[in-house]
Parts: structure tokens; C-alpha cells; sequence
């Protein structure tokens, strides 16, 4: 797993860290039951903060990506099926409002919007 983080990007350093993580986890890049680098660890490869790192995968454990446990480390959650789904629903709608907003900005038509995804969709 490679965490990329930057000091210039506007974003939380912690929270460069939790995205990093949870697409690593999205993608199956990180499957279930697979150890994370411990905090400490983390934190040093990184050359930030413990308590940045401790911070993201809190987030993380709350949103129920990892499980820590006391004295073994955090690991890769259960996947919970329908909430991959959720979160990726939410991603893509993102996204596609990203993709909308610049169709508009172009003078395109809905349905020309809708033919692009389609044909995207298709692999075409």
C-alpha cells in the first residue's frame, strides 16, 4: 500500500491518510483481514505525526473500514457489502456531478450526456 500525502493539497494530512486507506480498501488492493502498518509505523514511513496517523484510522475504525485490536494492531474490517456499495454510490455521484457541471459549461444536451456515459458504460 502506497499513502501519498502532501503539505500543499489544502487537505488534513490525516485525511489524505483515511482516503488513501479506504480506496486501497474500495479497490481490494487491502482485503479483509489484512494488517496495517501500525501507527508508529506509519507515522515514521510517512515523516508525520503519530497522533496524525492515530486520527485517521480512528476515522476509519468509526466508519467502520478497520478494527483495532488492543496489543495485535488494526486490520482491514469485514466487508459489509451494502455499505461498499453506499460509499461507492456516493463517489460515483461525485463524480458524475463533476462530469454535469463541465457537460453544461460545453453547451451538451442531456441526452448527449447520457449517450457519453452509455457508451463509456459499454466500454465503446
Amino acid at each position: 500500500m502506497h499513502i501519498h500525502i502532501s503539505n500543499s493539497s489544502g487537505v488534513p494530512i490525516y485525511e489524505q491518510i483515511k482516503d488513501g486507506i479506504k480506496s486501497a480498501i474500495l479497490s481490494g488492493e487491502l482485503v479483509e483481514g489484512e494488517a496495517l502498518p501500525s501507527m508508529r509505523i506509519l507515522a515514521k514511513e510517512l515523516r508525520i505525526s503519530v497522533i496524525t496517523t492515530k486520527r485517521a484510522y480512528e476515522e476509519l475504525e468509526g466508519e467502520g473500514f478497520i478494527v483495532s485490536l488492543v496489543g495485535k494492531g488494526s486490520f482491514v474490517a469485514e466487508k459489509n457489502r451494502e455499505f461498499i456499495r453506499e460509499e461507492n454510490l456516493r463517489r460515483m455521484e461525485t463524480l458524475l456531478q463533476q462530469a454535469v457541471e463541465l457537460g453544461r459549461m460545453s453547451g451538451l444536451e442531456a441526452d448527449e450526456v447520457k449517450a457519453l456515459v452509455d457508451l463509456l458504460y459499454r466500454g465503446e
